[in-house]
């Protein structure tokens, strides 16, 4: 009897144990199953994330298209503001004349000008926007161009003077919607170093104040070069910048320091912006350069820049911010030029190529060919021209704006054999 009691205990307990394993196997199943559910539902949402970004970029895609325009806009200065103590530095706050919204724009991109300037043919000029995208205004800011300082008795700069001298608040301006690829690129938290010499300051100033806008911590290192405090535009909102925001570090270097400019205070560095000087401050070469200034400037940067191993796709620059508004240099046409065939069709005229001439643009105005233009670099695209028949060569490379097929950029090519042109 004993024997069979503690049998049926053993299987008992048997029992019990297996059912308490079942029990230990279920639910050990069941938070598997929960966990994969789990999985798949994370991995779903994210697609789902992934799908509305999409979507809300494309409809940020779709408001941007809706709200820019074609040809040109009628704004009206709101304002307008010195930016510099020697007051060749003026800001201009346009806003929409017709009050509707307008489009927001990368930061570094610029605005193009058709100014009715009496006595002149139209006149097409490009500036940089100079502040950050997203508000109900742009801003460009221009510096009075004066006379070179080796030709006093050239004169001075067309357009910059006349809206120093003649747009004032509440006069209406032509405008032609934002437009440029030199910009910043805003979804990448890569760091980056900034260069502005000169007046070359407002494109990288754009970028500057769209990172501060963001709230992001990308790290920006902000080069601004200038002969002395004369010049020295935008100070106090520049040390505002620098002393509010620990991930941006704004450098100021005069080369001409005046006895009243105080290092330290003023400024960093007695010196122009120079690789050397980069490779003094920034732990490394590891970011991206962005740069506008006068050309000399750039060009000797970029060349150190690649020499201390900087690859050419992390040099990013404005060709033109500093030199809107120049003007054609004089040169005259060849009566003897044995050039092939180039013919302006709507100007009626056929004249032979001279290869002294570096462009169809500086051609065309020596032959009395009105093409209009403004930023003579190949990026505004202000002087697309239709190519009726043959073809041309872009002798410094392919230019910055894109031109369609059977289109040219007259400001940066040259012909290649005979060519028909409609202009």
């Amino acid at each position: 009897m004993a024997v069979v009691l503690a049998n049926m205990w053993l299987a008992g307990v048997m029992i019990v144990g297996a059912t308490a394993l079942y029990a230990v196997i279920a639910l050990y199943t069941a938070i598997n199953r929960l966990s994969f559910e789990r999985s798949i539902l994370r991995r779903q949402v994210k697609v789902m994330d992934i799908a509305i970004d999409q979507a809300r970029g494309r409809m940020e895609s779709e408001t941007e298209k809706s709200l820019s325009w074609a040809g040109t806009r009628k704004f009206e200065v709101s304002r307008r503001e010195y930016e510099s103590p020697d007051k060749n530095v003026c800001s201009f706050y346009i806003e929409p004349h017709d009050k509707r919204p307008i489009p927001a724009f990368e930061p570094g991109q610029f605005l193009t000008f058709e100014l009715a300037i009496p006595d002149e043919k139209k006149v097409i000029r490009c500036y940089s926007l100079s502040d950050a995208p997203g508000t109900s205004q742009y801003r460009v800011s221009i510096k009075r161009v004066p006379p070179p300082r080796d030709n006093p008795d050239a004169p001075p700069g067309l357009s910059s003077n006349w809206f120093h001298d003649q747009i004032q608040e509440g006069d209406i301006l032509d405008v032609r919607a934002p437009s440029g690829k030199f910009f910043l690129d805003m979804n990448s938290d890569r760091p980056i170093v900034l260069i502005g010499g000169g007046v070359g300051l407002t494109p990288v100033l754009s970028m500057l104040n769209a990172v501060v806008a963001s709230n992001a911590d990308r790290e920006v290192w902000f080069f601004y070069g200038v002969r002395n405090g004369d010049e020295h535009c935008m100070k106090s909102h520049l040390k505002e910048v620098d002393a509010a925001h620990t991930n941006i570090h704004v450098v100021c270097c005069y080369s001409e320091p005046t006895e009243s400019d105080q290092q330290g205070t003023d400024y960093d560095h007695a010196e122009r912006v120079s690789v050397h000087l980069l490779k003094t401050l920034l732990p490394s070469n590891n970011y991206q350069f962005l740069m506008c200034g006068p050309p000399p400037m750039m060009e000797s940067l970029i060349a150190d820049l690649k020499d201390w191993g900087v690859p050419p796709d992390d040099i990013l620059r404005e060709s033109f911010g500093p030199a809107s508004g120049r003007q054609l240099p004089p040169q005259a046409p060849n009566p003897d030029a044995i050039g092939p065939e180039i013919t302006f069709k709507r100007s009626g005229k056929i004249v032979r190529w001279d290869p002294a001439f570096d462009s169809l643009i500086k051609f065309a105005e020596a032959n009395d060919c009105d093409i209009p233009y403004a930023c003579l670099a190949g990026n505004c695209g202000t002087c697309l021209t239709t190519i009726i028949e043959g073809e041309v060569d872009y002798p410094n490379g392919a230019p910055d704006f894109e031109p369609e097929d059977g289109t040219c950029l007259t400001c940066s090519c040259i012909p290649n054999g005979a060519i028909t042109l409609d202009a």
